[in-house]
């Protein structure tokens, strides 16, 4: 029987009682399935309830074939290795003593002889240079997770379930895993922000508080099929506004008539034309027959604007985010930072960066790069003053303000609304609740407390809050901005960086994010600048 996963009926409740998962309904086989949907949403929730780690409030999970989980966090025992993580120990230790002559026949006859060789491939598959007897306590965030999806591969399940695989990974991570997945003829269910790795997928499943929606195809015929859901939503709109504007003209034309008549009605009674008992019947059939189309236009008119609405919510919720921010007024020509010479670290005699030299010029947009621990965060907090300079100088010209991953920035027991007004403190009401808006954080929404906020909120308030300011700093400085952002979220932060006009500095791995906001030159801490 060909592998398959089947979700019937599923429902699932947070523990105060909010609704996540709702009679759903989805089917997998063996195909490349990317689970996308806005944070919250229940993505993770899902995997955990196919996976068998938490049980379903009602319905089914049917799982047909075998599973490999890779989780977002891991807790890693200090003394666990590579071997370990495989599950590989004894058979390892077993080939050990086969190598010293310390193992019985009974032993040698059950060797795997092939484990090494097979261990090694499942490492290459994911570009990690390590050994079974690596502890997985000395390994980046990056390399943990290669190493993890090295053992889901090792293990050969019918279905991969992964949340977030390239998260903390870098370029080259970033690519294995994605090579990876691209070669990939099991079943497998991806939760991702990673645009790039979704266009390897075969299917889009995107997760609502309506349900799951099944788009044949990669992301870019996904985003085809939502740009065309969004163009049908705009002629609803128009068409049910257009109902609406015609009810009303009708109405009107029908009340001017109706008062026309009435006007006629009166002069003839008041003349006397007309024998009192048949004006009475008349005026009591012309009653009756305005309240009975009064009625039906009042019902017609309703559901033209339930359609309206109906319309607009999904324009709301369809439409990419487009903003409109004040300029920063950043000359082309002059110096925002030089760094000349600079070295620097957390240990004496062991420098992060030696050396360095580079400068940003104007409304320049520059991607530091490199390989994870090549010291690309260790520069932000260079240039931020939070570290100095061993040797060299570093000199900032001009304002600056620094998104780091918890937006620091923002203070985290008032409203986002208090913040743009702390930050921005010449801003009137007015302009605040204008300047959030552009930011989609209209009426009530601006008030919510910033440590409520999901992480794609958090930023996109940080952002309002900065950059639709009177007078936005002319130099922004971010450390991956993507990471842990649903897509929705990243877009919208695109959006807001494609409408600035400063000086960006951005440390990040999504090169797809890169491309959106319009680097242009690229600071490759691993070897020259491009």
């Amino acid at each position: 029987m060909p592998a398959s996963i089947t979700v019937s009926n599923l429902s699932w409740s947070t523990p105060d009682g909010r609704i996540l998962l709702s009679d759903l309904e989805q089917s997998f086989g063996s195909e490349r399935t990317g689970l996308v949907g806005r944070n919250g949403v229940g993505k993770t929730t899902l995997l955990k309830l196919i996976s068998g780690e938490v049980p379903p409030h009602s319905g089914t999970v049917t799982v047909n074939g075998s599973m490999g989980i890779l989780r977002q966090a891991a807790q890693v025992d200090p003394n666990e290795t590579v071997a370990d993580l495989f599950g590989i120990a004894e058979a390892l230790a077993l080939l050990r003593r086969a190598d010293h002559d310390e193992a019985t026949t009974e032993e040698l006859a059950s060797a795997d002889w092939t484990l090494e060789a097979r261990v090694a491939s499942a490492l290459g598959r994911v570009g990690l240079n390590a050994s079974p007897e690596t502890h997985l306590a000395t390994l980046s965030g990056g390399q943990s997770t290669r190493a993890r999806l090295a053992a889901l591969i090792f293990a050969e399940p019918q279905f991969l379930l992964l949340d977030e695989p390239t998260n903390n990974l870098d370029v080259e991570g970033r690519k294995a895993v994605i090579d990876l997945l691209a070669n990939w003829r099991g079943g497998a269910i991806i939760v991702s922000h990673d645009r790039e790795l979704l266009e390897t997928m075969d299917v889009i499943v995107e997760l609502t508080s309506l349900g799951a929606t099944r788009y044949g195809g990669n992301w870019s015929q996904y985003r085809e099929r939502k740009a065309l859901e969004l163009a049908a939503a705009r002629r609803d709109l128009g068409d049910a506004e257009k109902r609406v504007s015609d009810i009303d003209r009708r109405a009107q034309e029908t009340a001017e008539r109706k008062a026309r008549k009435d006007r006629a009605g009166q002069r003839k009674r008041t003349q006397g034309d007309m024998p009192r008992i048949l004006m009475g019947m008349r005026k009591d059939r012309s009653e009756d027959t305005g309240g009975e189309n009064a009625r039906l236009a009042e019902r017609r008119r309703t559901q033209a604007l339930e359609a309206a609405a109906s319309a607009r919510e999904r324009i709301e919720v369809l439409q990419p985010l487009s903003v409109v921010l004040p300029p920063t007024h950043l000359p082309p020509g002059k110096t925002v930072l030089t760094i000349d010479a600079a070295s620097v670290g957390y240990e004496p005699e062991r420098p992060i960066l030696s050396n360095l030299s580079f400068s940003v010029t104007g409304p320049e947009r520059i991607a530091v790069v490199g390989s994870n621990g090549s010291g690309k965060t260790t520069l932000l907090a260079l240039v931020t003053g939070q570290l100095r300079p061993w040797t060299g100088t570093v000199r900032v010209m001009t304002d600056f303000a620094m998104f780091d991953q918890r937006v620091s920035l923002l203070d985290p027991s008032t409203s986002i609304r208090d913040n743009f007004r702390r930050l921005n403190p010449k801003a009137d009401e007015n302009a605040c609740r204008a300047a959030l808006a552009r930011f989609m954080f209209r009426a009530n929404a601006a008030l919510q407390i910033v440590s409520s906020l999901s992480g794609g909120q958090l930023l996109r308030a940080g952002l309002a809050c900065v950059l639709s300011g009177p007078k936005p700093p002319p130099l922004l400085i971010l450390d991956e901005p993507t990471n842990h952002l649903d897509i929705d979220s990243i877009e919208a932060v695109e959006a807001g960086l494609r409408a600035y006009d400063g000086a960006l500095l951005v440390v990040s791995h999504d090169e797809t994010f890169l491309e959106a906001v319009g680097v242009s030159r690229r600071l490759d801490l691993a070897g020259a600048q491009t």
